[in-house]
């Protein structure tokens, strides 16, 4: 009985180790133009079927709570945007002396500059007792930032 409740409890890291271990038996199904569509359903089906699921959760009155914690949102964007990256490319000149690969150092300054996504954020958000409405709000105030940053001609 331990067991059961153990794998109810950690439901969501039990389907990603599913996951992984089904695309590595069979990696066919899950390719560009494959039986699963990737291009699409992930693109659009997956993210918005994460956001609908999300939305129907929240109270609406703690959504719009969420949405007047300005201090908070713009901690986490110029946090998320600004001292991650700048953080990231002061530890990168201090790898840059190091003989480590110069093609390494370029991809962790690439993910370092990234975003985090919206929609896996979101569900481990959930998934580990997290403010979901502060959550959905960054999420939604970081598509806008993307979005305008991308009007400008900075690609994110």
């Amino acid at each position: 009985m331990r067991l059961l409740e153990r794998m109810r409890k950690e439901w969501f890291m039990i389907g990603i180790v599913l996951a992984i271990a089904g695309a590595k038996l069979e990696p066919s199904i899950g390719v560009n133009g494959g039986p699963l569509m990737p291009e699409i359903t992930v693109s659009y089906i997956a993210v918005a079927t994460i956001f609908f699921n999300s939305g129907l959760s929240l109270n609406t009155e703690e959504l719009t709570s969420a949405l007047v914690h300005i201090k908070l949102h713009l901690f986490i964007q110029i946090f998320t945007l600004a001292f991650f990256p700048a953080a990231i490319w002061l530890f990168l000149q201090l790898l840059s002396i190091t003989p480590i690969n110069e093609w390494l150092l370029k991809g962790l300054q690439t993910v370092g500059c990234m975003p985090p996504p919206v929609s896996s954020a979101v569900i481990l958000t959930k998934a580990v007792g997290g403010n979901e409405q502060q959550r959905v709000m960054m999420g939604i105030s970081a598509i806008n930032v993307r979005d305008e940053t991308r009007k400008c001609g900075i690609a994110m």
